[in-house]
């Protein structure tokens, strides 16, 4: 009984099971509706001859089965595939098929932007939201309502490929695209791109879908002629890798050119020809989206495979692409957008009111869930999506990060990447931002001809227009500009100064510039032309440039463009010098300012006070009547600059202070001695004017270059014209200075920096050159107002100036500037000694001397402190300080230890005189001066900075032998 009800409970878990699965696969299969499964039709229009749609084919089926599994409710999407078989009309007649036979709710594709461009109209007319993966940046989101752009637009990796020409500085580019609305919606947003960077699109090639190899190469032929050897490639796959071949062919695979690929072709490299990838694109740099990988991308890669072999079982195998995962994400976040919305129930397509004739456009009606989709559309997002953050904003792919590539063998290789916000890098980090720390800079590269130094973009064109360079003729100061003319070729060459700095900076530049030189000639006669002529034959388009010694000035630069300056700027004097300083009969008085003079006067009084001080109470050489001590304040200082005082000091506070002012002393009369001998023998050019105004009071003549915008500068400086004297070389400027203003000459050349400097080079010890010195902006080269070349040059003309080359030129031109004693055009001169250079000496001698007084004053104050604990008033108190200072300071407990001594050492050597007779006759030559001192009435014993005195008898009174102690 037990068995049979455990049988029965067996069959009706089974019957259940099967209710269950019948359940379960029913809305699956989109059979049944009366078990309430909801279909929603989606329509889905692509190429499916080509790859890359069978790709998305394979993508799309597995995202819905995958979506459907993971999410079991009632709303199944049901695709329905058409083929537009590469037609534009064909993909039109898909839509309206699907929208007025199907009546789906939403279309995914078309693939190409031609077809979807009209889909899109009609999906605005029905309010059917359109997902599209055409990249044409012509097919605008904010204008098409029902437009959803599922991938990212063509226009969003032209800064990523501006990136890699600003990396490698290549300043002209070629743009190689399709002539089709698919080539031509990129070029205006690679241009605005490359703009940004400084670098011009110098040549558009446009390349028909139906051209030709025999077309194709002919347009080759035409680009190599050119100088740019930088080629931007925006073709379909098919026609790219024609082009590749054709340049194979061409030579243009080679060394020293450089070609970057677009997305439409780095994306789906592997459906290109292996056989031209390893043959015809080797060095090839390109660009791709980022796909990070992850752990659910190689899962899904795997399930991928294997459908794609099952729904194209005789199509060779080919890879996973963006334009795959693309379409997953897409088609996930319609699912979803479908579930949120249809989750009460799906509204049907509003017919028409039923009209005759109406056309199939009319028929289609209007989808009401349409209208409730487009809105979760236009902003939603999958955060962990196959091709990474899929994210559409406003209806629009949000950019990811780029991949550049380098293809190598049979493939590409990783060289780095590119992100908006962070450039370019060769590692991304965790969250998808370029790694700073990565210096900016790609991989190791293989560039074409299987170099690995990058092209640098230009190479001399065979063909092409050179640039008409105007130069100076003027027959003088050849150093900075020459020109000459071969007699029977007629070519124009130009050398000097100028025009090597000109041809060093061409050959610096990004690319190639040809040139020709003009002469255009500046005579000598008032009438002719000058610099200011030259300049404006620009202006009227005569000259494309002008290269030589020309001033870049204000009103110059309203026509033109001056490069950066390559010289120095400014403009002088340059007069003759006169020798006569050392005539002046106070010439004793130069070596040291007036400020030196005064301040070493106020130190030797001043020492001379402190000196007195400490030694008027101890020394009688310090004591006496007032004006021997006022003498002996200035006298003993003053003593020690030839250190010729004679008298004692007794305290060890003065020793410290003449010490140390003896060293000042020292220092002091040996610069002074010094500076004095420099004047005396070293020649001393002084310039005969020493300001421009002194020309104009004497009504003396002024020199200056020929054609040169001097003359303006002296006109506004109030000089008369009639004064003004023109010449061209720089034995004109010496022969007119040596003569001077009343022999025909002038009495000063006026000139720009780099003129003088020359000419000061030439004639050293003749001239001097004087103040003040008038800025301007130096030479520069010149161009026509906007010219795209002038930043360019500039940069170049600051590599040349930084390196090697310019030192050498400025020496193969202008000599060794060393070799005239008067370097930079200004003499040698050996100037006054000033307080600045002391200042440290007297702070030593200030801080010794003060010290030793403040020492001493605290000392005497606290010896005679008894006087402030009186009450007399503060003026007897100082009174009484007065009079104690002035007097001789008692010693007597001195004198009597001395004289014990004395008297012990004297008993001590008549005792030995006694034993040993002999010895006294020679007492007073083997021993020091023996007498006893008497106090401050008797003669002093000589030390310190004293003068000896002959010995006294030894019968005489005999002194101590050893030295007396010191007073403070």
């Amino acid at each position: 009984m037990q068995n049979q009800r455990c049988h029965f409970l067996i069959l009706f878990i089974q019957f259940l099971s099967i209710i269950s699965f019948c359940q379960y696969i029913m809305p699956i299969s989109g059979q049944d509706e009366t078990n309430g499964v909801k279909k929603v039709d989606v329509g889905i229009i692509l190429d499916l001859e080509t790859s890359v749609a069978k790709v998305m084919h394979t993508c799309i089926l597995l995202a819905l089965e995958e979506y459907h599994a993971a999410n079991r409710s009632a709303i199944r999407i049901v695709p329905h595939f058409r083929d537009s078989k590469k037609d534009d009309v064909e993909a039109a007649s898909a839509a309206i098929y699907l929208l007025k036979d199907v009546q789906v709710h939403a279309i995914f594709g078309p693939q190409m932007s031609t077809q979807t461009d009209f889909v899109i109209d009609i999906g605005n007319k029905v309010k059917v939201p359109v997902i599209s993966p055409a990249t044409s940046p012509s097919l605008s989101v904010k204008e098409n309502p029902y437009f959803i752009r599922a991938a990212l637009p063509s226009s969003s990796q032209t800064k990523a490929i501006a990136a890699i020409v600003k990396n490698y500085d290549w300043r002209e580019v070629v743009i190689i695209y399709e002539d089709s609305p698919f080539g031509t919606g990129i070029v205006p947003h690679l241009t605005d791109a490359l703009l940004e960077i400084s670098t011009l699109v110098s040549y558009r090639s446009v390349i028909s879908p139906s051209a030709n190899d025999d077309q194709i190469l002919r347009e080759l032929y035409k680009l190599n002629t050119m100088q740019t050897r930088v080629f931007v490639v925006h073709l379909q796959p098919f026609l790219a890798s024609r082009l590749f071949l054709k340049a194979k062919e061409a030579g243009m695979m080679n060394n020293g050119y450089a070609w970057i690929i677009t997305d439409v072709v780095t994306s789906v490299l592997d459906s290109v020809d292996p056989s031209v990838i390893e043959s015809s694109m080797q060095g090839v740099l390109g660009v791709k989206p980022y796909f990070p990988r992850s752990h659910e991308l190689n899962n899904f890669t795997k399930r991928w495979r294997e459908r794609f072999r099952q729904e194209y079982p005789n199509m060779d195998q080919v890879e996973l692409n963006v334009y795959g995962l693309w379409a997953y994400d897409s088609i996930t976040v319609l699912a979803k957008a479908v579930q949120n919305v249809g989750a009460t129930a799906i509204p049907e397509v509003k017919k028409p009111d039923a009209k005759e004739n109406l056309s199939d456009l009319d028929a289609l009606g209007t989808s009401e869930l349409g209208s409730l989709l487009i809105d979760t559309l236009q902003n939603t997002s999958l955060k962990r999506g196959l091709s990474g953050d899929f994210r559409i904003i406003d209806g629009e792919l949000q950019p990811s990060p780029y991949q550049i590539v380098n293809i190598i063998g049979k493939g590409e290789r990783s060289i780095g990447f590119w992100t908006e916000s962070d450039g370019i890098s060769y590692k991304l980090t965790m969250n998808g931002k370029t790694a700073k720390s990565n210096n900016k800079q790609l991989g190791t590269i293989i560039w074409p001809g299987g170099s690995t130094i990058f092209p640098r973009g230009w190479e001399i064109p065979t063909s092409g227009k050179k640039l008409k360079v105007g130069v100076p003729v003027k027959g003088g100061l050849e150093q900075y500009i020459k020109v000459e003319i071969d007699s029977k070729t007629q070519a124009v060459s130009a050398t000097g100064f100028c025009a090597d700095v000109f041809k060093e900076v061409i050959q610096s530049m990004p690319y190639a510039v040809p040139y020709e030189f003009i002469p255009f000639p500046i005579a000598h006669s008032p009438t002719s032309q000058d610099y200011d002529d030259l300049v404006y034959k620009i202006l009227s388009q005569e000259y494309d440039a002008v290269v030589g010694d020309v001033t870049i000035l204000a009103n110059r630069s309203k026509y033109v463009d001056f490069t950066l300056p390559f010289t120095e700027s400014g403009i002088s004097a340059v007069v003759p010098v006169r020798d006569d300083e050392r005539k002046n009969a106070w010439i004793f008085l130069k070596p040291l300012k007036s400020e030196l003079w005064v301040t070493t006067g106020a130190f030797f009084v001043f020492i001379g006070f402190v000196v007195w001080v400490l030694e008027h109470r101890v020394n009688k050489d310090f004591r006496g009547p007032k004006r021997k001590q006022v003498g002996m304040v200035f006298w003993f200082s003053f003593s020690t600059l030839v250190f010729a005082h004679k008298e004692r000091v007794t305290s060890n506070l003065t020793r410290f202070v003449v010490i140390v002012w003896v060293f000042v002393v020292l220092v002091l009369t040996s610069s002074y001695t010094a500076s004095l001998t420099s004047m005396l023998t070293v020649q001393q050019l002084q310039p005969t004017i020493t300001d421009l105004n002194d020309l104009i009071k004497n009504g003396e003549y002024v020199g200056y270059q020929k054609g040169s915008f001097v003359e303006d500068i002296l006109k506004r400086m109030k000089f008369e014209s009639s004064k003004f004297r023109s010449y061209s070389t720089l034995e004109d400027y010496n022969d007119a200075l040596s003569r001077g203003s009343k022999n025909g000459g002038v009495g000063a050349i006026v000139d720009e920096l780099p003129y003088l400097r020359l000419f000061l080079n030439k004639y050293c010890r003749k001239y001097v050159m004087v103040g003040p010195t008038y800025k301007t902006a130096g030479f520069g080269f010149v161009f026509p107002k906007g010219s795209p070349m002038v930043p360019d040059v500039s940069r170049a003309v600051l590599k040349v100036m930084e390196g090697e080359f310019m030192n050498n030129i400025i020496q193969k031109w202008f000599g060794n500037e060393t070799d005239c004693p008067e370097k930079n055009g200004m003499v040698i001169t050996s100037d006054s000694l000033t307080l600045d250079s002391f200042k440290g000496l007297f702070l030593i001698a200030g801080v010794s001397a003060g010290s030793a007084l403040l020492t001493f004053l605290l000392i005497f104050l606290h010896q005679n402190r008894e006087i402030f604990a009186t009450d007399d008033s503060i003026w007897q108190k100082l009174s009484a300080l007065a009079k104690v200072f002035d007097e001789v300071r008692d010693n007597s407990n001195v004198k009597s230890e001395k004289h014990e001594a004395n008297e012990s050492q004297t008993a001590t050597q008549l005792s030995a005189t006694a034993a040993y007779p002999d010895i006294l006759p020679n007492l007073a030559s083997q021993s020091p001066e023996i007498r006893i001192s008497d106090g401050l009435d008797a003669s002093p014993a000589h030390e310190g900075f004293s003068t000896p005195e002959p010995g006294t008898p030894a019968h005489e009174t005999i002194t101590e032998a050893n030295e007396e102690r010191c007073y403070i």
